[in-house]
């Protein structure tokens, strides 16, 4: 038995697909199935059932799940010990980024570490809020970089970076427009462009119109607010994005302030703990990247 075959089983069974799986280990699918077959073959039992899409675990899965992690997490507690000991971080990080994230700091602090330390590996993936959370919660992401409706997503730690109020945005000759205030009731009776469920904006303007009752017609939707902006400024709806997000595109479009979505839209990063030496070099990275004067970001949260 081998620490990679119990990289990659936990890697199948947070990830449930192989293909993901592989993407996340970086070898390919069959690397993975053919090592996760010598691993079943040692322990003499089945750990995937493997009849569905979805790949899920069987009973003896299950029960080596939770000894596969430690045995992972104490080889590497090993290679931090003397890290920390000798002064040199090593090992790998996990870091998260909302899909079609631009904001520059992020990229900043992470260029900073990795030329304080090279022999950190730093694994970088996109995924909706939603999902990146999960990940950082389960282990699998050191940190993550995600739009949220709360400034402290349970079980979490986390530094608010944006915090904007949501809205509305359509072409200077949208009747909606020419209202001095406009609501989330005026906005339900028009069709709208937004980002999809599982991104913290979205989260945000779902929990608006739930306290009013509302049931908003969101007819379109995009990950990146460069099209949701995009889609509206062509008159295919009225746009729901955050202050930031609507600035980048005033030559096209006018917004407002949606009244009664008194509750901002928040981009943060977020992570479940600091024993990875690692990762307390890297937030401290983010904090001073961070620091600086703001760059306001045009990114999917």
């Amino acid at each position: 038995m081998e620490l990679r075959q119990l990289e990659y089983f936990v890697a199948v069974a947070e990830e449930r697909n192989f293909t993901r799986a592989a993407e996340r280990v970086r070898i390919s699918q069959s690397g993975v199935s053919a090592q996760i077959r010598q691993l079943e073959r040692e322990l003499g039992a089945e750990l995937f059932d493997r009849s569905s899409r979805t790949v899920t675990l069987t009973v003896a899965g299950k029960a080596a799940l939770r000894h596969a992690r430690a045995v992972l997490a104490a080889a590497e507690a090993v290679g931090q010990a003397v890290g920390e000991v000798t002064g040199l971080v090593r090992g790998r990080i996990g870091v998260g980024m909302v899909i079609g994230c631009t904001l520059t700091p992020l990229f900043d602090a992470l260029s900073a570490f990795h030329r304080a330390h090279p022999g950190v590996e730093i694994a970088l993936l996109e995924d909706t809020s939603d999902r990146l959370l999960e990940q950082v919660r389960t282990g699998a992401l050191d940190l993550a970089l995600v739009g949220t409706a709360t400034a402290a997503p349970d079980g979490l730690e986390a530094l608010t970076i944006v915090s904007e109020r949501l809205v509305a945005a359509a072409p200077p000759g949208h009747p909606l427009m020419a209202r001095e205030r406009i609501t989330l009731r005026d906005l339900a009776g028009s069709p709208l462009v937004c980002m999809p469920p599982g991104t913290g904006l979205r989260t945000v303007f779902d929990l608006a119109c739930a306290a009013q009752g509302l049931t908003p017609a969101v007819t379109l939707q995009a990950s990146a607010a460069d099209a949701v902006a995009d889609l509206a400024a062509r008159g295919l709806g009225v746009a729901v994005l955050s202050a930031s997000m609507a600035a980048g595109h005033r030559d096209r479009l006018t917004a407002r302030t949606i009244e009664d979505a008194e509750t901002p839209a928040l981009l943060a990063l977020v992570w479940k703990d600091t024993h990875n030496p690692a990762l307390r070099e890297l937030l401290g990275h983010a904090r001073r990247a961070f620091t600086e004067p703001p760059r306001r970001p045009r990114s999917a949260r």
